[in-house]
């Protein structure tokens, strides 16, 4: 039992439980010290970082996962080194006159112990970025990354074990069994990245020791395209998200409204826009396979099911190209004529596989979208002003990009997160250093101050003090 992974696992979260008491409010240059060491980490292995990703995957992309993970997490260092001394300062807050001169102050604490739970689409960008905001905010970490991106996992657990004591982070590299003791354990704050079913899960799992969770879910996330829109604007825009990481993204365009009048003159300029994005597919260094068979074969199943439902299934492959299954490089597809009984549009697609849903009012798309789950983003095409309020004011989602696709998510001066089955809580910036922080309020009373005149014995004096306090507080 002593050497089991249970056993490891407890272990390395006593002796950052441990590390934490020692130092409970890390200083300001310890935080930047610690980030520091994350930058360099990743400028030093950046090469071998995308070699291992791409392993995993069979291909990935280099250049997309230079700029959706090292890019992204370089540049969300750099925002919590420039903004932490901000961040940590006690916040003056207003006192109400009757309780002054006493004032209010709001101190950022941390937490203690946060694991992190990383999905395989993005394992560096979504073990990283919540781990930035976790040491910004002075805590300790514990990270869990993905089994389907062993190569990687193992990777990461050297360069953290090589740059970090185990009492300040420290990578759990294991199997699905070990993920989920890993969600059971009594951490300060619980972090996870994934689907919503296993976040279901990971809630029920922390729930249990009353550990706080960030949830970063998925979702069916919609693309309206307005009668007002450019479609040949539109659809680079819209296939740029869609196939970025060949879908496999959690806020990636997962189906999409169109005019029913325009349906064929958006397959014509999503098939332009495609050609031109990625000429050729089958041996394209720009385009990536499907991470593994499973999920290449559940792809598969969902074209199947729509196509046997009545769907009409247009697959865009500019250089007609012949695919060999095992290079699991899935080409585009639209599925038109898409209705609810399809599996497609009962789970998240993750791949490059759009369904096209007609519409006559816009009333229709958004009663459709407010029929489902919350989704973790939304996007919307188009110059009418009225409509695009009325899209925003009349859905909730997590994050909307308005005119484009996923760029919400590099903004860290903006909250990044889901809302309902799309997940629950925020990061990035100044969210994600109060995620992993206690906002502890104090109120501090001088000695000279009133509040004796609310003290038993009580009589006329507190009756007038009462009556005082009913019209002004």
């Amino acid at each position: 039992m002593e050497n089991s992974p249970t056993a490891r696992l407890y272990a390395v979260l006593e002796r950052q439980r441990s590390a934490f008491a020692q130092e409970m409010n890390p200083t300001l240059a310890v935080r930047k010290e610690r980030l520091n060491r994350l930058a360099a980490m990743g400028e030093k292995y950046a090469d071998r970082i995308v070699a291992a990703i791409s392993a995993d995957f069979g291909h990935r992309s280099a250049h997309e996962t230079q700029m959706a993970e090292l890019v992204l997490v370089g540049g969300t260092i750099r925002h919590a080194q420039r903004h932490l001394k901000r961040w940590m300062k006690p916040l003056r807050m207003l006192t109400a006159m009757h309780y002054r001169p006493g004032s209010n102050r709001l101190l950022r604490q941390p937490l203690g112990v946060v694991g992190i739970v990383a999905p395989w689409n993005y394992p560096y960008q979504l073990a990283l970025a919540p781990a930035v905001a976790a040491i910004a905010a002075g805590n300790r970490v514990m990270i869990k990354p993905s089994e389907l991106t062993p190569r990687f996992s193992e990777l990461l657990a050297r360069m953290v074990a090589e740059n970090f004591d185990e009492g300040e982070m420290a990578v759990i590299v294991g199997d699905a069994q070990t993920g989920k003791t890993f969600t059971e354990l009594p951490f300060d704050h619980l972090f996870f990245t994934g689907s919503t079913a296993v976040g279901r899960l990971v809630a029920q799992a922390a729930a249990k020791n009353l550990t706080p969770v960030t949830l970063e879910l998925g979702g069916k996330s919609p693309a309206i395209l307005d009668a007002s829109s450019d479609l040949a604007t539109v659809a680079p825009r819209l296939a740029f998200g869609k196939l970025l990481n060949a879908g496999q993204t959690c806020i990636a365009p997962d189906y999409a409204f169109v005019p029913k009048d325009r349906i064929d003159a958006f397959v014509a300029e999503m098939q332009r826009a495609v050609a031109k994005l990625y000429p050729r597919l089958a041996a394209n260094p720009d385009y990536t396979s499907i991470v593994n068979e499973r999920h290449f074969a559940r792809l598969q199943g969902l074209l199947e099911d729509a196509r046997a439902k009545g769907a009409r299934i247009v697959a865009i492959n500019p250089a007609g190209e012949s695919f060999d299954p095992a290079a699991r490089k899935q080409p585009p597809m639209l599925v038109l004529g898409a209705t609810p009984e399809m599996k497609l549009m009962q789970e998240e697609i993750f791949g490059p596989i759009l369904p096209v849903l007609a519409y006559e009012r816009l009333d229709e798309a958004i009663a459709y979208i407010n029929r489902h789950d919350r989704p973790l983003a939304l996007y919307w095409f188009g110059a009418d002003g009225a409509n695009r309020d009325r899209v925003l004011s009349q859905t909730i989602s997590g994050g909307v990009t308005i005119n484009d696709c996923i760029w919400h998510i590099a903004q860290e001066d903006q909250p990044f997160g889901g809302v309902g089955a799309s997940g629950c809580g925020s990061y990035h910036g100044e969210w994600g250093f109060r995620t992993f922080s206690k906002e502890k309020p104090v109120f501090i009373q001088p000695r000279l101050n009133g509040m004796f005149l609310m003290y038993p014995p009580f009589g006329k004096t507190f009756e007038r003090m009462l009556a005082l306090l009913r019209r002004i507080a």
